[in-house]
């Protein structure tokens, strides 16, 4: 699972061309997609209007629900000083889960919000793709 975190959501959405190169090829791979933590796609949209239209408009992409569970955990996250609501949900998102095989790879412009353990790739970095 890729998951793109505020930083990587702004990108995409600005016309990062390695963003949307693999936003473009995740969907021709059936069954492939790029996760947004909602609290993610939430600050991004706070910080530019529209920017969650041309996102969305990617058939790769999908919305990572911020259900109960994932609500209280994000909480946790938080009060234990893992960073803000969008940062703890993105982290919360590249935890393994028992519903996706494969260790998540988090898409970021900022390796160093997240703490160690957490497969971060950062978005400008060369060879991103080969990655992904």
């Amino acid at each position: 699972m890729i998951i793109l975190d505020t930083s990587a959501v702004t990108a995409l959405a600005g016309g990062h061309k390695t963003l949307n190169l693999l936003a473009g090829n995740m969907a021709k791979t059936p069954g492939e997609h790029l996760s947004i933590p909602a609290l993610c796609l939430t600050q991004a949209e706070a910080g530019e209007e529209n920017l969650a239209q041309r996102v969305l408009v990617f058939s790769s992409v999908v919305v990572d629900s911020l259900d109960t569970t994932a609500a209280v955990s994000v909480g946790t996250m938080i009060r234990d000083g893992y960073g803000g609501p969008d940062t703890c949900h993105a982290l919360y998102c590249a935890l393994p889960r028992p519903e996706f095989t494969g260790m998540p790879i988090l898409l970021t412009a900022d390796e160093n919000a997240y703490p160690p353990g957490v497969v971060t790739v950062d978005i400008d970095s060369p060879g991103m793709l080969g990655f992904c």
